[in-house]
């Protein structure tokens, strides 16, 4: 039987799909963002996928990094284990497909019955696997009237999502019953799955797989133009940028003068912004190419934009200091591990809300301080380039509060073994 709940969230996706999905289509085409195939987002045209595995579900690009290391433990353990990753968005989609240990990558499905039972149907999972906190009742539903186990791995509740989730708990209840165990970051995240209806006892703490990730190679030639295009400049790596932001990290550069001044891999959360990002250096008064046209550069560059998917995590091993955006701007902010697998010191906005517990870790043990505007970036740049020694106590300190954290995914392993016997 279909609960009351399930009929809601029907109605609502049948009233507002028509209504919203032009507007997205249409948004989309203006900023040049690609969205999955569609035909394989509505369950058709599906590539073969070996049955009886493990459907392993990431939204995009961040939690395709949990999912990596969490699918090479299960290849490890279970050699003959039959993998699927799927992803929600094309840049996530993107970095799946290059992830070799899946035996299968292929677009998450639209929320919808029909999508979702043309998937199921195709890959008849043991076990279904969602990373953080992916909660779609559809799938949901569709694997609690198939029997087949739900594991929330990596799990965290942001404090914005947990405002908007406490106000329907009551229906989150019932859609949330399919799930089986739930594996939370932290103690916080933990408390609040089960305010929001996971039973208790299915709910456990085990870290935050993000700690373990080895740091990511990028292709030699790649970081070698980097380097030469640097020379002998000390090199910021602004990493994931928003809207509004791109433009407070060029002025606080703009403001170092001398040899205090940086080399700039700028790289914009969303690479199809890359040439509206040049246009914001160019009017700045620097030099500026493309990551994919440096080798065509004339001159050098004081600015690259970083127009690819899947690079960002491996390029900054060439940072002296690091900006994670999305926090200068009230978007939630972005991974700092990234650079601290490199040793590389952090700075970050306030707006750090979807890894706040991260970085109270990192703030604490003086490896990332906050800025809130770009002026106060340009002088925190301008200390930690002036003094590479305090830059690198910094660094080190990143580097060793990932060594303390270490072992979530071995946890996360052993919690699933049971369900893949």
């Amino acid at each position: 039987m279909v609960p009351p709940s399930l009929w809601i969230y029907r109605t609502a996706m049948a009233v507002s799909l028509p209504v919203v999905a032009p507007y997205l289509l249409l948004a989309d085409r203006r900023r040049g963002k690609r969205r999955p195939p569609l035909a394989q987002r509505l369950g058709r045209k599906l590539p073969p996928i070996p049955a009886g595995g493990v459907w392993v579900q990431a939204v995009s690009v961040g939690e395709v990094a949990v999912a990596r290391p969490l699918l090479a433990e299960l290849r490890r353990r279970h050699p003959g284990l039959p993998l699927v990753l799927s992803a929600t968005t094309a840049t996530g989609l993107a970095m799946a497909s290059g992830v070799q240990l899946a035996d299968v990558t292929l677009p998450f499905p639209v929320d919808l019955p029909g999508p979702v039972r043309r998937l199921m149907d195709a890959a008849r999972p043991k076990l279904v696997v969602l990373v953080e906190t992916e909660l779609w009742p559809e799938l949901l539903a569709a694997c609690g009237s198939r029997g087949i186990p739900v594991a929330l791995v990596n799990a965290r509740v942001s404090d914005k999502s947990f405002r908007g989730y406490r106000a329907v708990r009551a229906l989150l209840r019932t859609l949330l019953a399919p799930v089986t165990v739930a594996l939370a970051q932290d103690e916080q995240s933990a408390h609040r799955l089960a305010a929001m209806g996971v039973p208790a006892e299915r709910i456990r703490t085990a870290g935050n797989v993000k700690f373990d990730a080895s740091p990511p190679g990028s292709p030699s030639k790649v970081t070698e133009e980097l380097r030469q295009a640097a020379g002998a400049r000390r090199v910021l790596v602004a990493g994931s940028t928003m809207p509004g932001e791109d433009e407070q990290v060029l002025d606080a550069v703009s403001q170092l003068a001398g040899e205090t001044r940086p080399f700039l891999l700028l790289a914009p959360r969303h690479p199809e912004r890359a040439p509206q990002v040049m246009q914001l250096a160019a009017e700045r008064g620097f030099s500026v190419t493309r990551r994919t046209l440096l080798s065509d550069a004339v001159g050098g560059a004081d600015v690259v934009v970083l127009d690819t998917v899947g690079e960002l995590a491996g390029l900054y091993q060439l940072a002296d200091v690091a900006f994670i955006g999305g926090s200068l701007v009230p978007t939630g902010g972005h991974n700092p591990i990234e650079p601290a697998r490199f040793a590389v010191p952090v700075l970050t906005g306030p707006h750090v809300r979807n890894f706040a517990a991260v970085y109270r870790s990192f703030v604490d043990a003086g490896a990332a301080r906050v800025v809130h505007s770009g002026n106060e970036l340009a002088q925190a740049l301008t200390r930690w380039l002036a003094a590479p020694a305090e830059a690198r106590a910094a660094g080190e300190a990143g580097h060793q509060l990932l060594a303390a954290n270490a072992g979530a995914t071995a946890r996360i392993a052993d919690a699933l073994e049971r369900f893949l016997a």
